[in-house]
């Protein structure tokens, strides 16, 4: 069997989890289809460079699988038919990337910037600035 990353984006209008079910559902699509799934993330509501079925915003769901050809094309098909989702992208991959995502990362990385409310005093003003 070879592997697999799928991404998809789903409706801004869904729940978050309307949309990690959504994950739930095309993973069992392909277990019932011979493939399994290694790991799945949701990476939330993100705001898109540009419409799309005239929506600003999409769930983001990331998939990793290890499955036979038919049941990821069974899968995308699924998926392209399916009313909430809006975009499909799929890559074959030659192994899978242990830990968390790019983007999980980079959020985790902005996570622990920790807090910025207290800057310190501020520095006085000069009279030439107006």
């Amino acid at each position: 069997m070879a592997l697999y990353e799928h991404v998809f984006i789903a409706r801004q209008d869904l729940s978050n989890a309307q949309a990690e079910g959504l994950i739930e559902h095309f993973g069992q699509v392909l277990k019932d289809n011979g493939g399994q799934v290694v790991g799945s993330e949701y990476w939330g509501l993100k705001t898109m460079a540009y419409k799309i079925n005239k929506n600003r915003k999409g769930h983001y769901a990331f998939v990793r699988s290890d499955a036979p050809a038919p049941a990821v094309q069974e899968m995308e098909r699924l998926m392209r038919i399916h009313e909430d989702v809006m975009r499909v992208l799929t890559v074959k991959v030659d192994k899978h990337e242990e830990g968390p995502s790019a983007v999980l990362q980079a959020r985790s990385q902005r996570d622990d910037r920790g807090d910025r409310g207290d800057r310190g005093p501020r520095r006085p003003r000069r009279e030439d600035e107006n």
